[in-house]
This record gives structure tokens, C-alpha cells and sequence, in this order.
């Protein structure tokens, strides 16, 4: 389609628009960015209203799962969100992790990022904080993360397995991640896959299930899980703004399906253990030998 800093430019300049339309428009929409459907209301976000932690007015109706359902983030735990908008589920995230835990937002669009802050500010959380940066490119330490979540962002991305180096660098070992994206089965038809507003629409930039998960594997995680699948379907009034009637017809035929999963893996915690074991060790002889660099 484009070279990697024109998709991520077009994604930046769609999200700072994004940013300031309502939540009825972007849930009738692809991610946002399309023009909204007349006949579906929500055609990605799943509903957060009813779960702890959620702020209204930090939701923009971008989101494809609830990855913080699936993240069993434990109290004290540092977590961080990749494409954090407006903060929603670091907010959501913080009532797990509680006073006592930290959140970190990352997103690279500054507008976003303003929002999010002032609805930290609102809220009176001294623990959550939100960082402008490149989730290719975090700008956090390693084996600083407990958990890593995201919503639906992954996709939007164009070299998607620097983000995943990214998430094995920051998590601590042990540590997992639960992240809900937008995958296909099957080949979507030129006139979407060559699209800016479909890229930016989670769509166009969506990779192929199995080479989702398989990316995950070389990459290095461990048990890997799809936690939740569903169906995205995208309505004709939408599809047919890119596609000719025969081109939708064939498309609706073809086969191909728009999934949103949302996926858990963790990172291995061989080098923790080994870590601990090393130093408990340590303790119980009550030496050191200079030569083994502990002292």
C-alpha cells in the first residue's frame, strides 16, 4: 500500500480527528475512520458500561474486545496499554491494579494523549500515567510490565512484529499480555486491502489469524490462547463506498471472514526463576566468589 511512515502518518492524522468525534459515530464506523453505517449501530466495540472501572467520557467507542476481562491483572500489578486514546482501559485496568499498582498509556497521537490526561486528572489517579510514543518503539525500560493489554491497535500498525519484540522487551519474565485485534480468514478484495481509510479503520491492515498467532510463537511466547472470538461483519451501506455491486457480491460469496479475538500469551519466566534461584543460593552458602560477578 504505502511505506511504513505514510500508513503511520495517515493513522496519526485519522486519530486526531477521531479523537474529537462522538461515541455513536466511531462504534458505527470502522474503527472511526469510515464513514458510519446507517443500519448498524455498533460494528466492532464490545460494551464496556457495565464493567468496573469504566469512565464514560474516556470511552470513544474504538475498541474491538474487552482485553482487560481477560488480562487477570492482580492488585499492585504494573500494566501497561498499547494505544491507550482517551484511557479507557487504563481506567479500567487501575481498578484491578488498584491504588497500589501502576498503568502506563502509550499512543502517538497527541490529542489523545491530552484527553486521556485530563481524564486522569479528573479522576484524582496520581498511578496512572499516560506517555506519548510509538508502540514499535516504547518508551519504557525492559521487564518493567506485569501485564500488557491493547485494544484493537495492533492492526493499525504497519510492521507488526516490532510491536510484539516490544511487548517480549518490556514485560518482565513471567509476565503476559491479553490484546484484542482485528485478524482475517481470508483475502480481502484489492480495493480494501489498498485503502487509507480502511487501514485506518482496523481493517485494511489486518493480517491472517493464523499468521497472527504463528508471529506470536517465533517471536518467543508461551501458551499461547485465544480467549474470545467473534464475527465483525461490515455493512454494505460501508463495503460499498470501496466495492462496485459486483465486487460486494462476490465478496459477501467469498468467504472471507473479519474476525476480533482477543489473544493471551506469556512471556517465559526461565530467566526469573533462574534469577532467584541464583540468589537464594547466594544467601545460604554466605560467600561470594568475586569471580561470579555477585559481589
Amino acid at each position: 500500500m504505502k511505506e511504513e511512515q505514510q500508513l503511520k502518518n495517515i493513522v496519526k492524522e485519522r486519530y486526531a480527528k477521531i479523537a474529537e468525534q462522538g461515541k455513536v459515530e466511531n462504534a458505527a464506523s470502522c474503527c472511526g475512520a469510515t464513514t458510519p453505517s446507517n443500519k448498524v449501530y455498533n460494528i466492532m466495540m464490545d460494551d464496556y458500561s457495565e464493567t468496573d472501572g469504566y469512565v464514560s467520557d474516556a470511552d470513544l467507542g474504538l475498541g474491538c474486545g474487552l482485553p482487560t476481562q481477560f488480562a487477570q491483572i492482580k492488585k499492585g500489578d504494573t500494566v501497561i496499554d498499547l494505544g491507550s486514546g482517551a484511557g479507557n482501559d487504563c481506567f479500567v485496568a487501575r481498578h484491578e491494579t488498584g491504588s497500589e499498582g501502576k498503568v502506563i498509556g502509550i499512543d502517538f497521537t497527541p490529542v489523545m494523549i491530552e484527553k486521556a490526561r485530563g481524564n486522569a486528572e479528573k479522576l484524582g489517579y496520581n498511578n496512572v500515567e499516560f506517555r506519548e510514543g510509538d508502540i514499535d518503539a516504547m518508551p519504557v525500560n525492559e521487564n518493567v510490565a506485569d501485564v500488557i493489554v491493547s485494544n484493537c491497535v495492533l492492526n493499525l500498525v504497519p510492521v507488526k512484529e516490532k510491536v510484539v519484540s516490544e511487548i517480549y522487551r518490556v514485560l518482565k519474565p513471567g509476565g503476559h499480555f491479553s490484546i484484542s485485534d482485528i485478524v482475517l480468514v481470508g483475502e480481502l478484495p484489492d480495493a480494501l486491502k489498498s485503502d487509507a481509510e480502511m487501514y485506518a479503520g482496523c481493517v485494511a491492515g489486518a493480517m491472517q489469524k493464523d499468521e497472527y498467532l504463528g508471529m506470536l510463537e517465533d517471536k518467543g511466547f508461551q501458551n499461547i490462547k485465544v480467549q474470545k472470538e467473534k464475527p465483525i461483519a461490515i455493512p454494505d451501506d460501508i463495503l460499498g463506498k470501496y466495492l462496485s455491486e459486483q465486487e460486494l457480491r462476490l465478496f459477501n460469496k467469498g468467504g472471507t471472514g473479519i474476525f476480533s479475538i482477543t489473544v493471551y500469551a506469556e512471556k517465559d519466566g526461565t530467566d526469573a526463576v533462574r534469577h532467584n534461584t541464583d540468589e537464594s543460593e547466594i544467601k545460604a552458602s554466605g560467600s561470594c566468589d568475586p569471580s561470579s560477578g555477585c559481589c
